[in-house]
């Protein structure tokens, strides 16, 4: 693993880093757009006075805080790995490029000692799994790291009651961020309660340091950021795109690992590019809220 020194300087010095994934970046957007929004992301992040640190794999070597020329690989080459945590050795071992997802970026923030991870949307129980048993190896991942993960909830090509079920019984926190609703990434709202609402991130740095007073941050805590109702996707045209797109993965045979990225990819096409709109605004929203939330736990330490 290499850290970069900007990332390491403010980790020794206690100023606030935010962790990003880069599977967003090599699988979630489309090409040149991913670049310029993985530019646009880490401007977020510096914005709010916090330092960016996107985690991926480059010729083997697992890093902390990507340079333009390793962003560059993530984004451009075509023999990017999707890597999860059971992935990452061989990815290594093998010297080859992945982009980390949301499990394996929050297990790396937190061997490197990052607090603060922003992401898009959170993987979790798929739909039909009581006979597939296909679940997004992000939750029991989140049961065990000690990060706090800023999301616009789990993406609405989910089973989302079925998600909160897990997350509850894995013991994982949940705030809602302004909000009393559990967010449907696209959508504001995905129809489901959350139990505990802060609105600020003053509110949520309190948790932070009373989770580790209690020795209850084991798992994580994350912080669901919903989009204003204004800037969601239209719902009608949402629920239609998600039908067709359920009906043409079955029957591709698009299933774990490939099921999100074709979902997400047939929503680009079907919405004409307006879900790829929404998807950037949510990252660009998260990373901007969990810079501040990194500022606010540094400044109270």
């Amino acid at each position: 693993m290499r850290t970069a020194p900007e990332v390491q300087e403010a980790l020794d010095a206690g100023r606030a880093v935010v962790a990003l994934e880069s599977t967003i970046i090599s699988h979630g957007l489309p090409r040149p757009d991913n670049l310029r929004i993985a530019r646009e992301i880490e401007a977020a992040v510096r914005a709010e006075g916090a330092v960016p640190a996107t985690v991926a794999v480059v010729d083997g070597e697992v890093r902390v805080g990507l340079d333009d020329a390793a962003l560059e690989v993530v984004a451009g080459s075509d023999d990017v790995v999707k890597a999860g945590v059971r992935d990452l050795a061989v990815v290594v071992a093998r010297g080859g490029h992945g982009a980390t997802t949301v499990a394996s970026t929050a297990h790396l923030a937190a061997r490197t000692g990052i607090g603060v991870f922003a992401t898009g949307g959170l993987g979790g129980v798929h739909r039909g799994a009581q006979s597939s048993y296909d679940e997004s190896a992000d939750l029991v991942t989140l049961a065990r790291v000690p990060v706090t993960v800023v999301c616009a909830g789990v993406k609405s090509i989910l089973d989302v009651p079925a998600t909160l079920e897990r997350l509850e019984t894995l013991g994982v926190g949940l705030l809602g961020y302004g909000t009393d609703s559990f967010p449907g990434f696209y959508l504001s709202d995905s129809g489901e309660p959350v139990e505990h609402r802060v609105d600020s991130p003053e509110e949520v740095a309190a948790v932070m340091r009373a989770r580790a007073a209690l020795g209850t941050d084991g798992t994580a805590l994350l912080v669901a950021n919903p989009l204003p109702v204004d800037e969601q996707l239209d719902p009608a045209l949402h629920d239609r795109v998600l039908r067709e797109s359920l009906v043409a993965a079955e029957a591709e045979g698009a299933s774990g690992k490939q099921a999100t990225p074709f979902l997400l990819a047939r929503f680009h096409r079907e919405t004409e590019g307006q879900s790829l709109t929404v998807n950037t605004r949510i990252i660009l929203r998260n990373a901007a809220l969990a810079a501040r939330i990194a500022v606010a736990h540094a400044a109270s330490r």
